[in-house]
């Protein structure tokens, strides 16, 4: 039905709008005394500390590789970097594009650094070493693009690292690598989505850094994050119902009553939702993945550091895993991580089948 034009014109005479926004002036944070930037924030915290010192450049590599990462894969499309390269990893998964991009970035920023000693990737069979002295202080785990399957759909996708210390002289060997999620001294995530945000946890406390994209700099938008109260997600691959054992059922059943679901597929996104918005997410083992199938060491140690550090808890269903001494590098374990009182639950429902 065409609308007369004497009522276009009342419709556009009544409407005011109530936001604008200055397209061309753009966000302009850099005299903001109002958020502290990453570098100002590590200068506080980490420089000169006895445990932490030479951590803050190992922070700015992470968030450099993330920044040069975020513009590759928001135009990854249009570059023609979306795909697969035709190798596979040792995973046993086809290798995208990005993923080679974003180990290949990581792996250069924490060589830069010169206070990485080794570095463990999701991506690379061995792990891949640096130096040997005593600058060299940290170990670094890492999945540097978690989510990958969801590169070429516009999906959040991320960037997970556990880093660990390394004492003065200390040779370099695989076994180095092999430790407890508990000994990390932080973790760091990165979501790459409606904006991209940088979550660094150390000990007590977990603060959200969000990118600019006018300048490129980190700035504190969320500190001392903690999971709220209230639990109204749960996070889980309904598809693999046939396959769970009967505990998971159940435990599942529970956590619908009253929640909903919210499954994105990437793990650093939907553990992101959770801790803002409170939840818990599981990946166990079923009769396909008799030993579970996310990473131990790259994926579900840094998650479990940050959960844990921002009030939540981790576990494999029967032990924390943060507990767990790890037999080898790639190894993989069921995952339940988020609020404490909702992995608690699903622990006891399983116990109790």
């Amino acid at each position: 039905m065409k609308i007369p034009y004497s009522l276009t014109l009342f419709f556009t005479d009544c409407y005011t709008p109530k936001y604008t926004c200055n397209h061309k002036k753009g966000l302009d944070l850099t005299s903001s005394s109002s958020h502290l930037t990453l570098k100002e924030f590590c200068d506080s915290n980490y420089k000169g500390s006895e445990t932490y010192d030479g951590l803050e450049t190992v922070l700015y590599g992470i968030a450099s590789g993330a920044k040069n990462l975020e513009s590759q894969i928001r135009n990854g499309n249009l570059l023609g970097m979306l795909g697969a390269t035709g190798d596979m990893n040792i995973q046993g998964e086809i290798v995208q594009q990005l993923d080679a991009i974003s180990s290949d970035t990581f792996v250069q920023e924490f060589k830069d650094s010169k206070q990485v000693a080794m570095v463990g990737c999701e991506e690379i069979e061995h792990p891949v070493t640096f130096g040997d002295s005593d600058q060299h202080k940290f170990i670094v785990l890492m999945d540097p693009l978690d989510g990958s399957s969801n590169i070429d759909v516009a999906v959040s996708i991320g960037s997970i690292f556990g880093i660990w210390k390394r004492e003065p002289s200390t040779p370099l060997n695989a076994d180095l690598l092999l430790r407890p999620g508990a000994e990390q001294i932080g973790a760091v995530y990165v979501v790459y989505g409606s904006c991209t945000v940088l979550v660094i946890a150390t000990e007590g406390t977990v603060n959200e850094f969000t990118m600019n994209p006018k300048d490129g700099e980190f700035y504190l938008t969320s500190a001392n994050l903690k999971y709220p109260d209230k639990t109204p997600y749960y996070s889980v691959n309904d598809g693999n119902t046939a396959k769970w054992i009967d505990g998971i059922v159940e435990a599942v059943d529970q956590l619908r009553e009253g929640r909903s679901q919210r499954y994105i597929g990437s793990l650093v996104a939907d553990f992101h939702r959770n801790i803002i918005k409170g939840g818990v997410f599981l990946y166990t083992a079923d009769t396909k993945n008799t030993v579970g199938r996310l990473r131990l060491m790259y994926e579900a140690n840094p998650l479990g550091y940050v959960s844990v550090q921002a009030g939540g808890a981790v576990s494999n269903g029967i032990e924390n895993i943060l507990d767990i001494k790890p037999v080898e590098l790639h190894q993989r374990v069921p995952l339940i991580i988020g609020n404490k009182m909702l992995v608690e639950q699903i622990i006891e429902t399983v116990k109790k089948t």
